[in-house]
């Protein structure tokens, strides 16, 4: 074997380990990380701030498989979209302030917030509505919800779904993301929105609404994992037991809360 073939094998067996080495590196980081689904247009829980996903969700679930020795990685996905992510093995966890609902085709964590539903109207609007009339106030009202949500099966099924309905189906309007349903609130596209209702107090402070009502849902939030995970299921619950009640689930509570 003459030098260059000489010099040109060393190469190859160099380039050979190297690569070995690389992809030994990239097999353990994969491992090791975790990708979170959210939807970050639910504020407090879930929204973007100078370009990057923040909210409560997002920095207890960071907290909790950070301890856990994970690296994190959020993606920003529509909420209808979530469960199929986390199904097709996109992602790993569902941190978006989904309510615990066993028809949804995941395995929840112990529930970590207790939130009910609220009706979402503009400040100048004057609606009166109450535990008397709100089926009737709301069946005479175009309202708004995200697809997908607790908000948006409530009225389909307390308001259109029923014998004797005077809510007719298109005035439920459907979207994507919860700030799109509150543009057309601004513009007056819409006369309410249903919506969870410590979102609904985050929004109020932003525009020239009010919660108008409040319907006792008896929602709670989990984080959601792939039916059948049980492994990274009882890791989540274990750090969720660990940091509930601590002083720093406290100051989390305070921060985006008070």
């Amino acid at each position: 074997m003459n030098k260059q073939k000489k010099i040109f094998s060393m190469l190859v067996i160099i380039a050979v380990v190297g690569l070995g080495i690389s992809l030994s590196g990239c097999v353990e980081e994969i491992e090791n990380k975790i990708i979170v689904g959210t939807s970050a247009d639910f504020p407090p829980f879930e929204y973007v701030e100078d370009g990057t996903i923040v909210g409560f969700d997002i920095e207890m679930v960071t907290m909790i498989l950070e301890d856990l020795n994970y690296t994190v990685e959020v993606q920003d996905i529509a909420f209808e979209g979530l469960i199929g992510a986390l199904n097709s093995d996109k992602i790993d966890v569902i941190a978006a302030g989904m309510s615990i609902d066993p028809e949804r085709e995941v395995d929840f964590t112990i529930p970590y917030y207790e939130a009910d539903l609220s009706v979402l109207v503009l400040t100048e609007s004057n609606y009166t509505i109450n535990e008397t009339n709100h089926l009737e106030v709301l069946a005479n009202l175009t309202v708004g919800a995200q697809t997908g949500t607790t908000g948006a099966d409530w009225v389909y099924e307390t308001l259109i779904n029923i014998t004797n309905a005077t809510m007719q189906e298109d005035q439920l309007k459907r979207y994507t993301l919860y700030t799109l349903a509150l543009l057309d609130l601004t513009n007056k596209n819409l006369d309410a929105i249903v919506i969870d209702k410590p979102v609904a107090e985050a929004f109020a402070e932003d525009v020239d609404a009010e919660i108008a009502y409040t319907i006792d849902s008896d929602e709670e939030y989990g984080l959601a994992v792939k039916k059948g995970n049980s492994d990274l299921l009882a890791e989540l619950n274990q750090g969720l037991t660990k940091l509930i009640g601590t002083e720093e689930w406290t100051n989390l509570i305070k921060k985006y809360f008070e």
